[in-house]
């Protein structure tokens, strides 16, 4: 019986001892880091986070455009679809003086023709002598009717030159515009080549309509330096009302970041998220009220490639 009380004695003490040793341990052994001490490590690396390092050759390759915020003047424009045409008034329908067989073809189609120059040669069929069917303009051959050893007329034209050095773009207004459009108003044509958009004057407004279309045609005649081919659809907008604005940047440069809507400014090889708010707009550019300052170089077209860029800069720091 003294034994097995001396046995409980002795348990009962060695529980106690371990008692106290467990309530002794420091309280942060066995548990996490602290949220302050994660919070602290977040704002050390926050910075590189939010930026993307992009060398010139990278934003190249990229395809990235840069702009420079500042002042702009905001168009409230008439949104319009087109199609090019040739300048009629700068073409020719070249037509044989005589009835004859094409003998021999000099030009084709996209060859370009000096005023005077000889087109084919065309054997005649009264004479049966040949004589040359010459280009009375300089320009661009756009059309050629006749073949080798064909039979040719003054009936039809052989050959179709024109000056493409200005093409008539040609508008469809709809009936419920056509009171806000009339001529010498300046229209801004997109021949969606991926190129600046091209300015012009509105020269002519059709005074009867189509009724197939219930529209009406509005004609801007524009110099081309080649990039306008007749036959091509392209888009216009008719500017209606013009304000200056002294702070804008283009539309193609907002992107959503973190629920924010940001532009992504550079600063040596870096782009950093400003979030920024935004004024009035038209089409292409927006005012901004706050977050980019005038001349401060933003990423414009392809900026999401940015946000790309950001977004793996995250990744990479929470690995």
């Amino acid at each position: 019986m003294r034994t097995a009380i001396r046995y409980l004695l002795v348990a009962a003490a060695v529980l106690a001892v371990s008692i106290g040793t467990y309530r002794l341990l420091p309280a942060s052994i066995g548990k996490a880091p602290s949220a302050g001490h994660g919070d602290q490590h977040g704002d050390e690396h926050g910075h590189d986070e939010q930026s993307a390092t992009m060398n010139d050759a990278k934003i190249a390759a990229a395809g990235i455009e840069l702009d420079t915020a500042g002042p702009v003047v905001l168009r409230e424009t008439l949104r319009v679809n087109g199609i090019l045409q040739a300048n009629q008034e700068a073409l020719v329908q070249v037509t044989p003086r005589f009835p004859g067989v094409i003998r021999e073809l000099r030009k084709r189609v996209g060859d370009q023709v000096a005023s005077g120059e000889t087109l084919a040669r065309v054997e005649s069929n009264q004479s049966l002598t040949s004589y040359e069917l010459k280009a009375p303009i300089a320009g661009t051959v756009i059309e050629r009717q006749a073949a080798l050893g064909e039979y040719v007329s003054e009936q039809k034209p052989a050959f179709v030159v024109a000056d493409l050095t200005s093409v008539w773009a040609d508008f469809a207004i709809a009936r419920r515009d056509l009171r806000r459009v009339k001529n010498g108003d300046t229209v801004v044509i997109d021949p969606e080549d991926g190129g600046d958009p091209i300015a012009a004057k509105i020269s002519y407004v059709a005074p009867v309509g189509a009724s197939e279309t219930q529209s009406a045609l509005a004609r801007a005649v524009v110099a081309n330096d080649g990039r306008l081919r007749p036959g091509l659809f392209v888009t216009g907008n008719v500017v209606m009302a013009e304000k200056p604005i002294p702070l804008a940047i283009k539309l193609a440069a907002l992107q959503s970041l973190d629920g924010r809507t940001v532009v992504f400014v550079r600063s040596g090889d870096k782009f950093e998220p400003r979030e920024v708010e935004l004024g009035q707009r038209d089409s292409e550019r927006v005012e901004i009220l706050f977050g980019v300052t005038d001349g401060e170089v933003y990423a414009a077209k392809n900026s999401f490639i940015v946000k790309a860029e950001i977004g793996k800069a995250s990744a990479a720091h929470e690995h």
